[in-house]
C-alpha cells in the first residue's frame, strides 16, 4: 500500500540492542529493497552494528553512530552510504556527538540532520545544532555547509539539488550579511530573509 499510493519511496529501520537486532532487521531491509525500496538505518546510537548492517544493505544512509567505533568509520568510509549526524539528539539526551571529524577524516560522507522530534530532540533548529556539532567537533564551515547541503540531499537520494551549479535545482538561501561565516558565528539567530524554489522567489 505504501508503494502503490506513494506515501514513501525509503524505509528506515532502528538497530539496537533495545529495538531491532541485526538478523532481523536484515530480513525487514532484504524484502523492502526487493520491492523497491531506498533505505536508511537508524544505527549506532547506543551500541554498534547498525552501520555494518547499513553498509551491508547499500543503505543510502546510517543515521546517528553516536556509539561507533573506529571499526564502523573505517566501514563507513569505505562505502557509498552517508553518515548521518544527528546533534539534536545529542543534546536532547545529554550524550556524545556522532564522531564527525573521525568520520570526515578517514574519508566518509557526512552530512547533518536535525532528528527533530518530541522524544529525544525537540528543538529542532537545524543552523544552532549544526554550529555546535561544528564547535565541538572541529568542523571547517565548508564541511559544515556540505553536510546541511549536497551531503544531505546525498542520504536522501536526491542528486539534483545541494549545489549552485548548472543543472541543479535552485534552491537558495540569502541571510542578512556579508559574510558567510556569521551564519554559524551566530549559531542559528542568524535566520534566511529571502528564499528560492526552484530559481523562484517564494
Amino acid at each position: 500500500m505504501i508503494r502503490r499510493e506513494r506515501l514513501s519511496n525509503r524505509v528506515d529501520i532502528f538497530v539496537e540492542e533495545s529495538a531491532f537486532d541485526v538478523q532481523s532487521s536484515r530480513n525487514f531491509l532484504r524484502q523492502a529493497k526487493a520491492l523497491g525500496f531506498d533505505l536508511t538505518v537508524h544505527a549506532d546510537q547506543f551500541s554498534t552494528g547498525g552501520s555494518a548492517l547499513a553498509v551491508e544493505m547499500r543503505a543510502l544512509s546510517a543515521d546517528h553512530l553516536e556509539a561507533s567505533t573506529d571499526q564502523e568509520i573505517h566501514l563507513l568510509a569505505q562505502s557509498d552510504t552517508v553518515a548521518v549526524a544527528l546533534p539534536g539528539a545529542s543534546l536532547g539526551l545529554g550524550m556524545g556527538f556522532t564522531p564527525a571529524r573521525r568520520l570526515l577524516d578517514a574519508g566518509a560522507c557526512l552530512a547533518i540532520a536535525s532528528d527533530w522530534n518530541p522524544g529525544s530532540a525537540p528543538m529542532g533548529d537545524l543552523l544552532t545544532q549544526a554550529a555546535i556539532l561544528g564547535a565541538y567537533e572541529k568542523l571547517s564551515l565548508a564541511e559544515t555547509l556540505a553536510g546541511l547541503t549536497f551531503r544531505a540531499a546525498k542520504a536522501l537520494g536526491l542528486n539534483d539539488r545541494g549545489r549552485i551549479e548548472a543543472g541543479q535545482l535552485a534552491d537558495l538561501q540569502a541571510y542578512p550579511t556579508t559574510d558567510y561565516r556569521d551564519i554559524f558565528y551566530n549559531q542559528g539567530t542568524l535566520k534566511p530573509t529571502r528564499v528560492w524554489k526552484k530559481g523562484k522567489q517564494i
